[in-house]
């Protein structure tokens, strides 16, 4: 940005003349009665608030200390765009730095945090950062950063504009995550009840469909093409289409195993954390096949209701006999059988019951969803009124 381009009463300065690396030190935090050590892993990307931290009991070999009011900056992998505003004190990472203004008269400390978020700030980070497997940037560079600075007054309206935006935002994650627990709730207590008959989930299928490893390239099929589903088709939001291998062959297409719609899929081999993950399809996918390492559950509709067990799946109850029964070791791929599948234990009460309740978790799912998408605009809006008044 020039000079000749600037807002009236706006002056061009580089950071290291507004902002100082605050190095504060901290050898005893436990005996001074400092309570939270600070680690960037406590710091989510594009998130302000710090909401997780470890305890001085806990052993650190941290030193930097913050205090409140002062805007931390992730100086390694700065790609991750961690910057949080301090709201209490602490000791913090070596990887972070801590900046506060050299004069509250000529930069606002509520203004700082929203300076370090903007693009430019970032780009100049990774731009100036070096190393390979860990890059880091340093003060040194990071003070020769130009932006425009506002007056005083302005900086007092961009600011409380911004700390709006950005207090809608963690009103609609509260709202998020309060959903998302009484969800959970209806898995654990509603649907995993102990008053219900349980059966072993091989009384409620009629079969198993088990998919076909065949060669294919690491690009998706297009709509013309035929393609067989990676593991991660089955995805934390639900089916995942785009999620496939393009056949090399086209006739190495099997139309039994292609994926239909309203399938109960399941993954029999992930990760540990992974293994077990299910998903509901809602469209036919003609040209999309089901790998060895997805499943489809068939059910017996006339036992149970496909959503209700679909989120029984999604329970702590089920998880933990999916984690009881999985082979592997260490961080290898963990597998469970088709045998282990139809051995698990299944809440089955009567099909009235499963409708009601089902019928609560899909209300809720639809809810949550809602709440993701108002989520991911009021952010986008927050990010365009921080590129338009700071710049």
């Amino acid at each position: 940005m020039s000079a000749q381009s600037l807002k009236p009463g706006w002056k061009m300065v580089k950071f290291g003349e507004v902002v100082k690396n605050a190095n504060l030190v901290e050898r005893d935090p436990e005996g001074n009665g400092v309570e939270r050590i600070v680690g960037l892993e406590h710091i989510d990307p594009g998130n302000l608030h710090i909401r997780r931290w470890n305890s001085p009991e806990d052993g650190t070999s941290f030193t930097r200390k913050f205090v409140m009011g002062q805007t931390l900056f992730g100086k390694r992998r700065a790609y991750q765009r961690k910057v949080a505003y301090a709201e209490f004190e602490g000791i913090c990472s070596g990887d972070i730095l801590a900046f506060e203004p050299k004069d509250n008269n000529i930069l606002l400390p509520e203004l700082l945090p929203f300076i370090c978020q903007t693009d430019a700030f970032f780009d100049h980070a990774l731009g100036t950062s070096a190393g390979s497997l860990s890059p880091r940037t340093s003060w040194k560079a990071l003070k020769d950063f130009e932006f425009p600075l506002p007056p005083i007054e302005e900086q007092k309206r961009i600011a409380e504009i911004l700390w709006a935006a950005d207090e809608a935002v963690e009103q609609y994650e509260f709202t998020h995550k309060s959903a998302v627990q009484l969800l959970g709730a209806i898995r654990d207590s509603e649907i995993c009840s102990k008053n219900y008959p349980w059966l072993k989930l091989g009384d409620v299928l009629l079969s198993i469909v088990a998919g076909k490893s065949v060669v294919g390239v690491n690009t998706p099929a297009e709509t013309s093409g035929f393609g067989v589903l990676k593991i991660s088709a089955v995805g934390p939001n639900g089916f995942e289409p785009g999620e496939n291998k393009r056949l090399i062959n086209p006739s190495n297409f099997i139309s039994q195993y292609r994926v239909k719609k309203d399938s109960l899929l399941i993954t029999r081999c992930n990760t540990t954390e992974l293994v077990g993950r299910v998903c509901l399809t809602h469209q036919d996918q003609p040209n999309l096949m089901l790998c060895d390492k997805t499943l489809e559950l068939v059910l017996d509709e006339s036992k149970v209701n496909k959503l209700f067990i679909f989120e029984a799946f999604r329970s702590r109850s089920l998880r933990t006999q999916i984690m009881g029964c999985a082979t592997g070791t260490g961080g290898a791929m963990k597998n469970i059988s088709q045998q282990d599948i139809r051995s698990l234990s299944v809440p089955v009460p009567t099909l009235e019951k499963q409708d009601e309740i089902a019928n609560k978790a899909l209300a809720i799912g639809k809810r949550i969803r809602n709440i993701d998408k108002g989520l991911r605009l009021l952010r986008s809006l927050a990010k365009h009124l921080s590129d338009d008044l700071i710049y």
